[in-house]
């Protein structure tokens, strides 16, 4: 290296801005955050002249702020709104859903048919052909009570 030397200010915002690319390259929207406090960085060293374990210092703290503040704010809101939040979910979908007896229902099984096919159901005692509503989920057991079942006093 004979007559290459670039002062660490340079090589924090050449840095940064190769995160920058890498998270062009491969998003995932964490790299955005380091290459801006690298550039941020070099940008403080070259106004202010810090010696390099000083610019250590401020990467590390800018790193962390900007990741804490950036993350938050963008994860927060990105995710929240959906048209069918259970779409995945076909146990949760189900809450609610009044269905039909198959086998005996009591506190220690049964079957109720839901759609075209048939899932185990406990709960109140409901006999063949009653209608019932599914109130809870454990695992791939429904818990059922009848469809006008009034809560006790």
């Amino acid at each position: 290296m004979s007559g290459l030397h670039l002062d660490p200010a340079w090589l924090w915002m050449i840095g940064g801005v190769l995160l920058l690319i890498a998270e062009l390259i491969a998003p995932g929207f964490s790299l955005i955050f380091i290459g801006a406090a690298a550039i941020a960085t070099g940008l403080l060293s070259l106004a202010v002249g810090l010696p390099v374990t000083l610019q250590l210092a401020a990467f590390a703290v800018l790193a962390f702020l900007t990741a804490r503040v950036g993350s938050r704010r963008f994860y927060a809101s990105r995710y929240d709104h959906s048209s069918d939040p259970l779409l995945n979910d076909r146990a949760a979908r189900l809450l609610g859903k009044v269905v039909v007896v198959v086998s005996p229902v009591d506190s220690h099984g049964g079957r109720v048919r839901v759609g075209d096919s048939e899932w185990s159901a406990r709960g109140i005692p409901a006999a063949v052909g009653e209608r019932v509503r599914i109130v809870d989920i454990e695992g791939n057991c429904l818990k059922v009570e009848p469809e006008h079942h009034l809560p006790p006093n």
